[in-house]
């Protein structure tokens, strides 16, 4: 067993060392580790067997060398000898070297000049195409620079974008693009700062150009009318030909036209200038470019709308003293319509900038702010040719904002309203032109000399009349002087009122209407009160009012000559519906009624003035036996102030039946008044006591009374009517004359009593005067001298009397 086991183990450490020879020395540590793995003391064993095996090696080795020693002595032996020769070359080849090295400096230098070239080209040819990526940078920088320079601030907005998005980026890791990138934003905001400033210088100076921008549209606007006028009144006279043709001649006729009607202006103006060829609009066009490139666009509308807001407000600003001149209201309505030639023009050539939403509110705003305006300045105004001026102007001014596209309706109404202001405006002119006729007028018939100042007076008034025509020259016309031009003056009202309703875009129907109406108003108001005022004055006199009397009778019937002449100007029927007809029938009515009643006045204060100048002694015994001075004046002034009345013209017999009513009237009213007068003055509470001698002077004058009525003093009373004025007078006279108290007293209540007219009162009343006078004069002496009781008589007439007024004051 234990030569097996020796066999075994000398056999597994032969595989060993030979694993060990063969393996490389990094793996033979588990070869080794299998060793000691073994059996014990197994290793002494292999340390054994591995000394053996060195020992075998060593001796192989020996056996090599000295196999070999010979020869490599002999190499040795053969080394040293080539050890001369060896040396001996090196020393040639380190002198060749040197030789070389030597010859070879001047190579090296001019090799590494050649390298040191080849790197420079190098580096050029990089410079260059870096240079080559760089100089467009550069360029459009020195192009951005010049482009702010020259101050096209849109083109350099667009260079700065090329260079941020295109140009930058490939060269971006150089300084110098860095700092250009750091500079685009700034002078991003630089351009918009000098753009806005450009856009408030432009802002500040539209505000000083709107006045003549204003004033170039309205001028063109006012042409254009003119022009259509022209056409208008060559069209009514039947042109054979056209005036113009829908060709390009047309502007050029329509500005002949226009210089025709404009007269002595220059060839110039002929020239039909815009907004544009007065403002330059470029900094609004640039700045929105600027902002629209800038992605701000928003903030540029909102404040140049704005700040148009505010001007809008500053230019609907008026002057104070505007009203008192048309250059005022031309200078306002000029700086509006520039104001909104310029919108309309901003909104047309430009994208959104303004809208027609912003326009409208902006015009609505203005709109009212302008009719405040005008109402309030206009009220002002009473000049009717300022008020006709400023109509026009208005006319114009709605008529070009028309033009471009803004509503204008509110200021044709506003029209309307100005127009009742010119109405009251021509009335107070008017006013003051009536009295001024009426003041120098005579109050006379016309005195015609001839056919001439025939056909002249009838020429200025509608008069007809076949007698007067027939009668010889020289001859009078009925009315006076102030009657043709009244009518002159109404038709030059009418026409006056006529041309405020010209160019109101109005129907011929409405034109007729406000006329008729006007005309109405002249009319009723003004002319009737001139008339009025006229009739009250103090120096008019009987004859002048029944010369008025006839002037209103004749103006009267040339109310239909007005109607006809509105006609003929408006080409509207009267027939029509809805046609307002003059009212000049009920103002001279009124007037001639007025005029009647002054008479009738005027004739009683004149008997109130002689009444005034009696003089009666109430206590004389006896009468004078003739009339009173005072009553025969008053007769011999009713006498001739009626012969006045019978003495005017009566060629007519309309003025005929007029003047004889009148005065039919007047004498009838004046006589009334005398009765009255003289029954006041006998029943005066201050008259206390009456004698008969003076009921019998006072019955004296009553039959001159009576006298001068019986003398028809005015043809045309039927019988005693003018007597029976003084009944009452006379009845009461006679019952005291004749002492008639018995048939008073029986006979009262009768309707066929003689004494019917003396009331008890009236009668008691004198009695009463006339028994205080017997008590203490002579009055009744014959009675205490003869009969007393005749005084007991009074007493009971007294009595009765009191009796029956009693009775009338119980059962009235």
């Amino acid at each position: 067993m234990a030569e097996s086991e020796t066999l075994e183990s000398v056999t597994e450490h032969e595989r060993i060392l030979q694993e060990i020879e063969s393996t490389d020395t990094a793996c033979v540590g588990p070869t080794l580790r299998s060793v000691y793995d073994d059996q014990p003391n197994a290793h002494k064993r292999f340390m054994e067997k591995l000394d053996a095996r060195i020992r075998n090696h060593d001796r192989e080795i020996e056996k090599m060398c000295n196999f070999h020693h010979q020869g490599f002595v002999d190499a040795i032996t053969e080394l040293l000898k080539v050890r001369a020769d060896a040396e001996k070359l090196m020393g040639q080849v380190t002198d060749t070297n040197r030789r070389l090295q030597e010859a070879g400096k001047e190579v090296t230098a001019q090799m590494e000049e050649v390298i040191r070239c080849r790197v420079q080209q190098r580096n050029m040819v990089t410079t260059v195409e870096k240079l080559q990526l760089c100089i467009p940078v550069l360029e459009m920088y020195s192009k951005l620079k010049e482009q702010l320079d020259s101050k096209r601030y849109y083109a350099a907005l667009k260079t700065m974008e090329q260079l941020q998005n295109i140009y930058i980026p490939r060269v971006s890791q150089y300084r110098f693009c860095q700092i250009m990138a750091e500079n685009l934003p700034k002078l991003r905001e630089e351009i918009k700062e000098i753009s806005m400033s450009d856009l408030k210088d432009f802002l500040e100076s539209i505000r000083k150009h709107s006045d003549k921008i204003g004033q170039t549209a309205m001028k063109q606007a006012q042409q254009h009318r003119t022009f259509n006028s022209a056409v208008q009144k060559q069209a009514s006279v039947g042109l054979a030909k056209p005036l113009y043709s829908l060709d390009s001649r047309i502007g050029i006729r329509q500005n002949e036209l226009a210089a025709e009607e404009r007269g002595d202006e220059d060839d110039a103006d002929d020239e039909v200038l815009t907004a544009p060829d007065l403002v330059d609009f470029s900094p609004v066009y640039r700045c929105l470019h600027i902002y629209s490139v800038l992605g701000d666009r928003e903030t540029f509308e909102n404040y140049y709308r704005k700040q148009r807001k505010k001007q809008a407000r500053l230019v609907l600003q008026p002057q104070s003293s505007m009203h008192e001149t048309v250059e005022g209201y031309r200078k306002y309505f000029n700086q509006i319509v520039g104001f909104f030639v310029v919108e309309d023009h901003i909104l047309h050539a430009t994208q959104g900038l303004v809208t027609r939403a912003f326009t409208d509110e902006l015009w609505n705003m203005a709109l009212s702010k302008i009719i405040a305006v005008l109402r309030t300045h206009s009220s002002y105004c009473n000049d009717p040719d300022l008020v006709l001026e400023l109509k026009n102007l208005i006319v114009i001014f709605a008529d070009t904002l028309q033009v471009y596209g803004f509503p204008v309706n509110r200021l044709f109404d506003l029209l309307f309203e100005i127009r009742d202001q010119y109405n009251e405006t021509l009335l107070k002119k008017w006013a003051l032109v009536f009295r001024d006729i009426f003041e120098q007028d005579n109050y006379s018939p016309i005195p015609v000399e001839s056919e001439e100042e025939y056909k002249s007076v009838i020429s200025r008034f509608p008069f007809h009349d076949a007698e007067i025509e027939k009668q010889p020259f020289p001859k009078k016309l009925p009315m006076s002087q102030s009657v043709p031009q009244i009518y002159t003056q109404v038709k030059e009202f009418i026409y006056a009122s006529l041309k405020f309703s010209e160019s109101l875009h109005r129907s011929s129907t409405e034109i007729d209407d406000m006329l008729r109406k006007s005309t109405n108003l002249l009319l009723t108001r003004t002319l009737s009160s001139c008339l009025q005022n006229l009739i009250k004055k103090p120096h008019i006199g009987l004859t002048e009012l029944v010369q008025i009397i006839i002037n209103t009778t004749h103006l009267e019937q040339a109310c239909r000559y007005l109607e006809d002449f509105i006609t003929n100007i408006t080409n509207v029927s009267p027939e029509t519906i809805h046609t307002t007809r003059l009212y000049g029938l009920s103002t001279f009515k009124d007037a001639r009624h007025a005029a009647e009643g002054e008479i009738y006045t005027k004739l009683n204060q004149k008997i109130d003035e002689f009444i005034q100048l009696a003089d009666y002694e109430w206590s004389m015994s006896e009468s004078d036996g003739r009339a009173s001075g005072y009553l025969m004046d008053l007769i011999n002034f009713l006498r001739s102030t009626f012969q006045v009345f019978t003495h005017l013209p009566n060629n007519n017999n309309d003025h005929a039946a007029m003047s004889g009513k009148v005065a039919q009237t007047a004498c009838m009213s004046a006589c009334k008044h005398l009765s009255t007068s003289l029954m006041q003055m006998l029943l005066d509470n201050e008259l206390k006591q009456i004698s008969m001698g003076a009921i019998q002077q006072f019955n004296l004058d009553v039959i001159q009374c009576e006298l001068f009525a019986s003398s028809e003093p005015v043809p045309g009373f039927q019988g005693d009517t003018l007597q029976l004025a003084f009944i009452d007078l006379r009845q009461l006279l006679d019952l005291f004359m004749v002492w008639d108290w018995s048939t008073y007293l029986a006979d009262y209540g009768q309707p066929n009593s003689k004494y019917l007219r003396v009331n008890p009162s009236t009668a008691l009343a004198l009695l009463e005067k006339m028994k205080d006078t017997s008590k203490k004069n002579n009055i009744f002496s014959q009675f205490r001298k003869n009969d007393r009781d005749k005084q007991k008589l009074i007493e009971t007439v007294v009595k009765q009397l009191r009796s029956l007024v009693n009775g009338m004051s119980q059962h009235p």
